[in-house]
């Protein structure tokens, strides 16, 4: 055992879909011992990569939750969206209980950092907030969150409301010229950025090492794409060209005030979801919004030793996702209302 090293980490979420991947990559380097947190009475145990050890806990009693965390040196967080408000006060107070040293808490976002972008996204003062609350609230843990922007898989496949793009339709709205370059990231880049960081030794004076970020975000990116960019990878994955495709172009400022207006008018269910998403994203493009967190800021994946990514093959992942029930299947989980909340696989705006 080493007092420099992170040996044991446990992952909360693990069978989600950011979560199984975090899991995946940590488990691969061979370097620690992985357990999951599992909800009594679920059954997400069964998804779990090989040899990754489970707790069963429940999340109500902060006795049993604090003695499943007790020993372990790394908290990972990465509940569902729906699920991050009631989970995960009650895991970091369970992790000060029991001597957890370190968290990645469940952020996964874009740069609430950065004050112009924070200032037009919707969650960006919560967010900041809800960051800035784990230091205070618990000066004993300390806590590296990942700014990874939006990822790219997910917002590419995932309908109009989010990258723009309807791949199933063969439909692009582009804002502004569509030129404009954000930060965006996969999957399995935010895996290997974790699992890299947990692989540093916990101080160093001659090298990268974990304590470089705590209290710090951990920016990490796979690509600083535009729309344009992501259509020509579609074009060039799918064997289209622009006439294959119905592509609008929108003011980037307009749709956003517009998504506005529908949350301010009280828009409810899907379509305050698809509303939320339309601003969310679309204030990433704007030129200077903070979209773009590389020029500014840099990233840390050469420290990490994260690989250059290739672009279509991200993007026929998301084709892949979009086309065989992938986003069919996740709408239908996310509202609970089955088919009826999508419309050919295309999310309802």
């Amino acid at each position: 055992m080493s007092d420099n090293r992170i040996e044991r980490v446990v992952i909360a979420g693990a069978s989600g879909n950011l979560g199984r991947i975090l899991t995946e990559e940590v488990v691969k380097t061979g370097k620690h011992t992985v357990t999951a947190l599992i909800r009594a009475g679920g059954s997400s145990a069964d998804s779990l990569p090989a040899g990754v050890k489970t707790a069963v806990v429940d999340y109500d009693d902060a006795a049993t939750l604090a003695a499943a965390l007790r020993g372990q040196q790394f908290l990972v967080i990465a509940v569902s969206i729906q699920a991050v408000a009631a989970l995960q006060d009650k895991l970091l107070a369970a992790a000060a209980t029991a001597g957890v040293p370190h968290v990645m808490p469940n952020f996964y976002g874009s740069d609430v950092y950065n004050d112009t972008y924070r200032a037009n996204t919707l969650n960006g003062d919560a967010s900041l907030a809800m960051l800035r609350a784990i230091h205070d609230a618990y000066p004993a843990i300390t806590s590296t969150p990942m700014v990874n922007s939006a990822w790219y898989e997910y917002s590419l496949a995932v309908g109009p409301a989010f990258y723009g793009f309807d791949l199933r339709h063969k439909k692009a709205t582009l804002f502004d010229d569509g030129r404009s370059k954000i930060n965006t990231t996969t999957w399995r880049q935010c895996g290997r950025a974790l699992a890299a960081l947990l692989s540093l030794p916990i101080h160093s004076t001659d090298g990268p090492a974990m304590s470089a970020w705590f209290d710090k975000p951990l920016y990490v990116s796979s690509f600083l794409v535009s729309q344009r960019d992501m259509l020509d990878s579609l074009h060039r994955v799918i064997g289209t060209t622009d006439s294959d495709w119905s592509i609008a172009r929108e003011p980037a400022r307009q749709r956003y005030e517009d998504a506005r207006a529908a949350l301010a008018a009280g828009a409810e269910g899907p379509a305050k979801v698809m509303a939320f998403a339309r601003a969310m994203y679309t204030c990433m493009f704007f030129p200077g919004g903070g979209g773009d967190f590389e020029t500014e800021r840099g990233t840390a994946n050469k420290q990490l030793g994260l690989p250059v990514e290739d672009l279509d093959e991200a993007t026929a992942r998301a084709v892949d996702m979009a086309l065989n029930g992938w986003v069919d299947a996740f709408y239908a989980r996310f509202s609970g209302k089955g088919d009826g909340y999508i419309k050919d696989g295309a999310a309802k705006q």
